[in-house]
């Protein structure tokens, strides 16, 4: 029997690949399940446990939390990456890494073709086809809820003509959860009018006392928290559980997504949201305006590559190297004060701090010229101005 590699996530989609790829297409499905943090041990091993139950020849789990974080969201803290102003890309940064380690898995046991559970109607069918297209023309994809174009009921009697007994009830939000936030869609976000209610959040307030946390960043990456130096991805954990507890990062994002359509998402990302702002606060003290407006720019562009799947593309490599040499001097300490629902960045301290006293301090004194030399330099400034208007006189 030929080998089919099946990024799986133990969801009702790739629960159907399985007895059909082996029942209908006669192949050996080996089931992948990648784990870009949104998983714990005890779920991998329960999702693991269904996949061998619905007849997989193997299961494997690829911890890719690391590798996602070194290659993909540290490049999004650098950028102050938020989808039109709003989205952290909690999910579709994501997707790329997952799909690169289904098909390193799947030229591992020697896989004759790929496969994904996606339905023809998002976003993650492209993310997942891309990344395969490229690096394995030779690998057929397969994506047998598309092709057949089935509805969830369908996939449901179909499974339990096939021996599986499990309810599959129709949940009323889908939730996809990670290392950089969770995404809830469903119900009252299909409509451009109506609030997600606050019960369909995956945490819900239970402290009220206000709190300030101190983030430290070393060259730009989060590296301690509360004056306890941690790694990056153990940060944003933990950052996560206590912004969690304050129910902060709520939002919802609307956008153009890659086949067209506009789209409507909610989501939670409180570690994504209080990292990137505290980032972007220490940014404002010890780069220089110019650079400032130059990673805005490209850093959006970046974010657009991450989101449409071309993740792949060299120009995102050529863009992650100017965000990283930016980060040389962004090194300092940012205070937030967390209180239900939201936080408030107090301020920050750096030894790189532009904001440098030694040459004044705006609106109170000036150190490096006179009043006179200001005159001065308004007249230069307003010289081409001066001309465009006596030009332009009778316009």
């Amino acid at each position: 029997m030929k080998k089919v590699a099946l990024a799986f996530s133990g969801g009702l989609d790739t629960s159907f690949c399985v007895p059909y790829l082996t029942r209908e297409r006669g192949l050996e499905v080996h089931t992948v399940l990648v784990n870009t943090g949104g998983f714990s041990d005890e779920e991998a091993n329960r999702i693991k446990a269904h996949a061998l139950s619905l007849g997989a020849a193997s299961h494997t789990t690829i911890d890719a939390v690391e590798e996602y974080y070194a290659k993909g969201i540290r490049y999004l803290i650098f950028g102050n990456v938020l989808k039109n102003a709003t989205y952290p890309l909690s999910v579709s940064s994501e997707r790329v890494f997952q799909a690169l380690a289904v098909l390193k898995h799947a030229r591992a046991i020697g896989a004759s073709c790929v496969a994904h559970g996606s339905t023809g109607a998002g976003n993650d069918q492209v993310r997942f086809d891309l990344v395969f297209e490229v690096l394995a023309p030779d690998l057929p994809i397969l994506a047998p809820v598309r092709e057949l174009a089935l509805s969830r009921q369908d996939e449901i009697d179909y499974l339990s003509k096939n021996g599986c007994t499990l309810a599959w009830e129709r949940a009323k939000y889908s939730i996809n959860q990670g290392l950089w936030g969770t995404s809830i869609g469903g119900a009252e976000t299909l409509r451009s009018d109506t609030p997600l209610p606050a019960s369909a959040y995956p945490s819900q307030t239970t402290t009220t006392t206000p709190t300030t946390v101190r983030i430290a960043f070393l060259k730009g990456e989060p590296a301690a928290l509360n004056g306890e130096a941690m790694t990056p991805v153990a940060l944003i954990r933990l950052l996560n559980a206590i912004g969690a507890d304050y129910a902060i990062g709520r939002d919802t994002h609307v956008g153009d997504t890659i086949i067209g359509l506009k789209g409507r998402v909610a989501f939670e990302a409180a570690a994504p949201l209080i990292l990137i702002k505290s980032h972007h606060l220490l940014e404002k003290h010890t780069l220089t305006k110019g650079q400032l407006y130059w990673k805005e720019q490209l850093a959006g562009w970046y974010g657009q590559l991450m989101h449409e799947a071309q993740y792949l593309d060299p120009l995102a490599r050529n863009i992650e190297a100017f965000l990283e040499d930016t980060q040389k001097f962004v090194t300092g300490t940012v205070d937030v004060e967390l209180q239900p629902g939201y936080f408030t960045l107090l301020g920050c301290s750096s030894p790189y701090d532009l904001m440098n006293a030694t040459f004044g301090t705006y609106g109170e004194t000036n150190r490096s010229l006179t009043g006179a030399d200001v005159v001065g330099f308004t007249k230069v400034l307003a010289t081409p101005l001066k001309i465009y208007y006596a030009v332009h006189e009778n316009d």
